[in-house]
């Protein structure tokens, strides 16, 4: 069995309810629904939330609310793993055992239902604690500098200074769409950074962080521009 978990808490800072803040005429956390019911392969689909408001939203779209997230893992600093911990210890007391959970957040218009089916494929098939959407990074990471207090910029890894861009290693970050793992592995509360986890490759265009108005306004832009 087979279980979504789309953790949507209803403290967002910058962007006012983002989780339930409309985009292209929905609610944007109606995407992350929509693809994990079109995967076909989740038993449950639930939404872990504080929230009655985007429980009510989440119920209107096929998601599950099997309760209102206690406020004790509903604060600034609650990880990811711990709402994720939570809900399947909350199916484990029922006698409902999960083999794989997949964690899809809620800010995630570009996620389509292929990115889910090929992490659940790949974790299947491998020996992973963690199948997880990444974006390989536009720049050179290892050409990258920090400006300290006087202004100055330092190379962060300087020994790089010299080397063509072409002969730079590729390197990925963390795209925040989804995150597949057994159960266990999440209970564990394993590292996703580490040798024990691969990705799934998400394109540039479809890879949107999603963090500011600024942000939000240019995935409005990227939406447009693909319909």
């Amino acid at each position: 069995m087979n279980l979504a978990i789309i953790p949507a808490r209803k403290g967002s800072k910058r962007i006012p309810k983002k989780n339930i803040k409309h985009f292209f005429g929905k609610p944007v956390i109606y995407y992350s629904i929509k693809q994990a019911k079109l995967a076909k392969v989740f038993d449950k689909i639930i939404v872990s939330t504080d929230c009655k408001k985007i429980a009510n939203i989440s119920e209107k779209y096929g998601a599950e609310i099997p309760f209102i997230r206690p406020k004790k893992i509903s604060g600034d600093y609650t990880s990811t793993s711990e709402v994720i911990k939570h809900a399947i210890n909350y199916y484990r007391k029922k006698n409902i055992y999960f083999k794989f959970v997949c964690c899809i957040y809620p800010v995630a218009p570009f996620l389509l239902k292929k990115d889910i089916l090929k992490g659940l494929n790949k974790i299947k098939k491998g020996n992973w604690s963690y199948v997880f959407s990444a974006t390989k990074n536009n720049h050179p990471y290892y050409r990258s500098f920090i400006k300290n207090k006087s202004d100055a910029v330092k190379m962060i890894f300087p020994n790089y200074y010299n080397k063509r861009t072409q002969d730079l290693k590729i390197t990925y970050y963390d795209s925040g769409q989804f995150y597949w793992g057994s159960s266990q592995t999440w209970l564990n509360k394993k590292k996703v950074f580490d040798n024990k986890s691969t990705i799934i490759e998400i394109p540039r265009d479809r890879s949107i962080d999603v963090d500011t108005l600024e942000d939000w306004k240019f995935a409005e832009q990227m939406m447009f521009i693909k319909k």
